[in-house]
């Protein structure tokens, strides 16, 4: 069957490891949009920090769509929220307490795409992240914000070893309660239970009259999964985790050796 959607995730995926999108890229994106398939940017990121990359590929306007902070929010690429799923204050208020306690980097980031956090020793992963996103950052406490301010995802972050020594515990506090994924090295994120990248593209795809078997994904971490089982094909790049390799159809060349156009020669065209 004809692909009619492609999701591609962000970091790793669309971008290569200097942060730019190859001209391969923008090659294959741009012919595959005027074949009017929709192209999904599928990311961890909120909306501020995906529409530079939409704008540079030509994906704007009413009828094409992101789905943002892991699947927490879905919008058109003109802004427009299509489906949200956030978390509670009562669960904000406990990931920040667990964070201050164990002295842990921490932030959430709302349904505008600020990012908030009670740390006034701000870890450089956070401004990164801010600055990555084109992102307010904001240091306010939880009694500082409206009693129902929820929030689109709570984030752990900093160096790869301390989320190491943590994740464990993390997962114990809150899984009953949340979905936690390690997105990358130096993040582990905490979500809505129904949250994730592949129920995002669901949701999607169910509001476009899109079947599963029209959807080609590309990712290539393990927060990718869930859109690899969804999609009725799934791509890992070459750079991609060991995990997420596992789980997808096909395994193309890396982020800085063309993979994505390589993917939809094979897939696509």
């Amino acid at each position: 069957m004809a692909i009619k959607l492609i999701a591609i995730d962000t970091d790793g995926t669309l971008l290569n490891s200097d942060g730019q999108i190859l001209a391969s890229t923008k090659e294959v994106i741009t012919k595959a949009l005027k074949q009017n398939i929709k192209i999904v940017l599928c990311s961890g990121r909120p909306i501020a920090g995906l529409q530079p990359y939409m704008t540079e590929l030509g994906v704007n306007g009413p009828e094409q769509y992101a789905v943002t902070l892991n699947g927490a929010i879905t919008r058109n690429a003109d802004g427009k929220i299509i489906t949200k799923d956030m978390v509670n204050n009562e669960l904000y208020r406990k990931m920040t307490a667990f964070a201050l306690a164990h002295k842990l980097p921490f932030n959430v980031v709302d349904e505008d795409s600020h990012i908030i956090t009670a740390d006034h020793n701000i870890d450089f992963v956070v401004y990164l992240q801010a600055y990555e996103n084109t992102a307010p950052l904001y240091v306010r406490t939880p009694d500082e914000m409206p009693d129902d301010f929820s929030v689109a995802k709570g984030c752990f972050v900093g160096d790869p070893e301390l989320l190491d020594r943590y994740q464990e515990s993390i997962t114990a506090e809150f899984n009953k309660d949340l979905y936690v994924i390690r997105s990358d090295p130096h993040f582990i994120e905490l979500l809505n239970p129904k949250v994730n990248k592949g129920n995002g593209l669901k949701e999607l795809c169910a509001a476009l009259k899109i079947e599963a078997s029209e959807v080609m994904a590309l990712g290539d971490e393990r927060n990718d999964i869930s859109m690899f089982n969804f999609a009725g094909t799934s791509v890992c790049m070459g750079n991609g985790s060991e995990q997420a390799k596992e789980q997808a159809d096909y395994v193309t060349s890396s982020n800085n050796d063309d993979g994505i156009s390589k993917a939809f020669a094979k897939f696509v065209f």
